[in-house]
Protein backbone atom coordinates (compact mmCIF):
# COMPACT_ATOMS: atom_id res chain seq x y z
CA UNK A 1 0.00 0.00 0.00
CA UNK A 2 1.61 3.44 -0.97
CA UNK A 3 2.04 5.62 2.00
CA UNK A 4 0.04 8.41 2.50
CA UNK A 5 1.57 11.87 2.66
CA UNK A 6 -0.78 14.73 3.12
CA UNK A 7 -0.69 17.63 0.56
CA UNK A 8 -2.56 19.40 3.43
CA UNK A 9 -1.03 17.80 7.08
CA UNK A 10 -3.63 19.90 9.30
CA UNK A 11 -6.78 18.42 6.86
CA UNK A 12 -5.56 15.08 5.36
CA UNK A 13 -7.25 13.16 3.12
CA UNK A 14 -9.63 11.24 5.58
CA UNK A 15 -11.17 15.19 6.52
CA UNK A 16 -12.34 16.07 3.59
CA UNK A 17 -14.01 12.73 2.11
CA UNK A 18 -16.49 13.76 5.28
CA UNK A 19 -17.16 16.75 3.76
CA UNK A 20 -20.38 17.12 1.38
CA UNK A 21 -19.54 19.06 -1.56
CA UNK A 22 -19.87 18.66 -5.32
CA UNK A 23 -18.55 18.43 -8.24
CA UNK A 24 -14.75 17.63 -6.22
CA UNK A 25 -11.58 16.73 -8.31
CA UNK A 26 -9.08 14.59 -6.45
CA UNK A 27 -5.89 15.30 -6.82
CA UNK A 28 -2.77 13.02 -6.42
CA UNK A 29 0.46 13.40 -6.63
CA UNK A 30 3.04 10.35 -6.54
CA UNK A 31 6.74 9.69 -5.84
CA UNK A 32 8.42 5.99 -6.19
CA UNK A 33 11.40 4.88 -6.47
CA UNK A 34 12.40 4.30 -10.48
CA UNK A 35 12.54 0.51 -10.29
CA UNK A 36 8.86 0.33 -9.32
CA UNK A 37 7.58 2.41 -12.16
CA UNK A 38 6.39 -0.39 -13.88
CA UNK A 39 4.53 -2.02 -11.28
CA UNK A 40 3.33 1.32 -9.97
CA UNK A 41 1.76 2.36 -13.59
CA UNK A 42 0.25 -1.56 -13.54
CA UNK A 43 -1.16 -0.86 -10.23
CA UNK A 44 -2.49 2.97 -11.14
CA UNK A 45 -4.25 1.17 -13.71
CA UNK A 46 -5.96 -1.64 -11.99
CA UNK A 47 -7.68 0.92 -9.30
CA UNK A 48 -8.44 3.26 -12.38
CA UNK A 49 -10.37 1.04 -13.71
CA UNK A 50 -12.43 -0.22 -10.65
CA UNK A 51 -12.91 3.43 -10.44
CA UNK A 52 -14.07 4.47 -13.86
CA UNK A 53 -17.12 1.61 -12.86
CA UNK A 54 -18.09 3.49 -9.81
CA UNK A 55 -21.26 6.27 -10.00
CA UNK A 56 -20.47 9.46 -10.19
CA UNK A 57 -16.82 9.21 -11.84
CA UNK A 58 -16.87 11.92 -14.22
CA UNK A 59 -12.91 11.35 -15.54
CA UNK A 60 -9.23 10.78 -15.10
CA UNK A 61 -6.34 11.64 -16.22
CA UNK A 62 -2.69 10.78 -15.53
CA UNK A 63 0.42 13.06 -15.90
CA UNK A 64 4.21 11.74 -15.07
CA UNK A 65 6.83 14.83 -14.36
CA UNK A 66 8.95 15.52 -16.97
CA UNK A 67 12.44 14.51 -16.25
CA UNK A 68 14.03 11.10 -14.60
CA UNK A 69 12.31 10.73 -11.87
CA UNK A 70 9.26 8.86 -11.76
CA UNK A 71 6.99 11.31 -10.16
CA UNK A 72 3.36 11.46 -11.24
CA UNK A 73 0.57 13.56 -11.36
CA UNK A 74 -3.23 12.00 -11.51
CA UNK A 75 -6.32 13.66 -11.27
CA UNK A 76 -9.85 12.90 -11.54
CA UNK A 77 -13.73 14.37 -11.36
CA UNK A 78 -16.49 13.14 -9.75
CA UNK A 79 -19.58 14.60 -9.38
CA UNK A 80 -19.94 14.63 -5.68
CA UNK A 81 -17.80 13.85 -2.51
CA UNK A 82 -20.39 11.14 -1.57
CA UNK A 83 -19.70 9.79 -4.72
CA UNK A 84 -15.61 9.76 -4.19
CA UNK A 85 -16.08 8.63 -0.80
CA UNK A 86 -18.27 5.56 -1.64
CA UNK A 87 -15.49 4.40 -3.66
CA UNK A 88 -12.50 5.68 -1.99
CA UNK A 89 -13.82 3.52 0.98
CA UNK A 90 -15.33 0.66 -0.92
CA UNK A 91 -13.39 -2.71 0.40
CA UNK A 92 -12.48 -3.62 -3.11
CA UNK A 93 -10.37 -0.50 -3.45
CA UNK A 94 -8.30 -0.83 -0.98
CA UNK A 95 -7.67 -4.41 -1.88
CA UNK A 96 -6.14 -2.86 -4.95
CA UNK A 97 -4.07 -0.06 -3.54
CA UNK A 98 -2.86 -2.37 -1.36
CA UNK A 99 -0.68 -3.90 -3.92
CA UNK A 100 1.21 -0.75 -4.76
CA UNK A 101 5.01 -0.85 -4.56
CA UNK A 102 6.11 0.07 -1.10
CA UNK A 103 8.37 2.71 -2.28
CA UNK A 104 4.90 5.01 -3.41
CA UNK A 105 3.77 7.65 -1.36
CA UNK A 106 0.98 9.52 -2.35
CA UNK A 107 -0.67 12.85 -1.73
CA UNK A 108 -4.26 13.05 -2.62
CA UNK A 109 -6.22 15.87 -2.22
CA UNK A 110 -9.82 17.12 -2.92
CA UNK A 111 -10.57 20.51 -5.08
CA UNK A 112 -13.73 22.37 -6.24
CA UNK A 113 -13.24 24.60 -9.44
CA UNK A 114 -13.16 28.17 -8.21
CA UNK A 115 -14.20 30.90 -11.07
CA UNK A 116 -11.87 33.93 -11.59
CA UNK A 117 -13.87 36.86 -13.87
CA UNK A 118 -12.20 37.06 -17.15
CA UNK A 119 -10.12 33.84 -16.73
CA UNK A 120 -11.74 30.63 -15.62
CA UNK A 121 -15.50 30.08 -14.67
CA UNK A 122 -16.58 27.16 -12.37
Amino acid sequence: MPQMRPLDPSFPIDRQIALNAAPVVLVNLFTLDAADEQSFLTSWQDDAAFMKRQPGFISTQLHRAVGDGPTYLNYAVWESNAHFRAAFTHSEFRAKIAVYPASAVASPHLFQKVAVPGVCVA
